[in-house]
């Protein structure tokens, strides 16, 4: 088991971090997009037996941290566009009762 910083150890650690993509998002700029970075995630998970170094993070906004962490543990994607029409049905495109 890793030993992770906690209380204001903690927050300088994140705060460097973050500080290292001048708290962008890496999977966004890699896409020519500016997005604000909300979570340091660690590129193999902890629980997964990854590290707790600098070189084992990377800056993510949260919708690219949901999509990861569903990548890494075997989860479906969540539905984009979340919300429903007029007429009670899924407005997302990427719903199942919508696709073709």
């Amino acid at each position: 088991m890793v030993e992770r910083l906690r209380g204001r150890a903690g927050q300088e650690q994140r705060k460097r971090r973050l500080a290292r993509t001048d708290g962008l998002c890496e999977r966004c700029d890699e896409r020519g997009l500016t997005v604000f970075a909300t979570v340091v995630d660690h590129i193999k998970p902890l629980a997964l037996g990854g590290s707790d170094e600098d070189e084992n993070t990377r800056n993510l906004c949260d919708p690219c941290h949901v999509e990861v962490t569903a990548e890494q543990f075997g989860h479906a994607q969540p539905i984009k566009g979340k919300g429903i029409g007029r007429d009670g049905r899924p407005t997302s495109a990427d719903h199942p009762w919508n696709r073709a």
